[in-house]
């Protein structure tokens, strides 16, 4: 789904800053928010409000038949997660930029975007040009032998 009226937008960001809010200050850890802190992040989330568009991706773990009658969607996470992936490659080779954003628990998304309940929020993508002098954290990748079994 694709957001880009500026007063639904404002409603998404509070309601992310919201859940953030009381993640960072009740159900982060100390080593969750450690790890976090060469980020720089924290549950202010102003980029949800100034992104040209907010793209929500929704997982539908089951259909629902006109008789009421539950169908199981099989592969749900793998294929979302893939297709998530590919949009994002798809989004920067068109020189646009994204950061994921993963608030938990996302339900309020299936209420502001008036989504069915066998939908559940997977990702939130905030779209745009990167700003001017935007940067990326410089974190620290492991080496490709640290990440990479050969053969056995």
């Amino acid at each position: 789904m694709a957001v880009d009226d500026p007063a639904l937008k404002r409603e998404i960001r509070e309601a992310a800053e919201e859940e953030e809010k009381t993640t960072y200050e009740e159900r982060m850890s100390d080593e969750w928010r450690e790890a976090l802190a060469p980020l720089g992040t924290d549950w202010r989330k102003p980029f949800l409000e100034t992104a040209p568009w907010l793209v929500v991706c929704f997982a539908k773990p089951y259909d629902v038949g006109d008789d009421g009658d539950k169908t199981t969607n099989y592969y749900v996470q793998e294929s979302v997660g893939i297709a998530c992936g590919m949009f994002i490659t798809a989004l920067h080779h068109m020189g646009l930029a994204t950061l994921t954003h993963t608030p938990a628990p996302m339900g309020f998304l299936n209420e502001l975007l008036e989504r069915p309940s066998n939908e559940r929020p997977y990702i939130l993508c905030p779209v745009g040009y990167p700003a001017d002098g935007a940067t990326v954290p410089d974190i620290e990748k492991k080496s490709l032998d640290e990440i990479v079994q050969w053969n056995r």
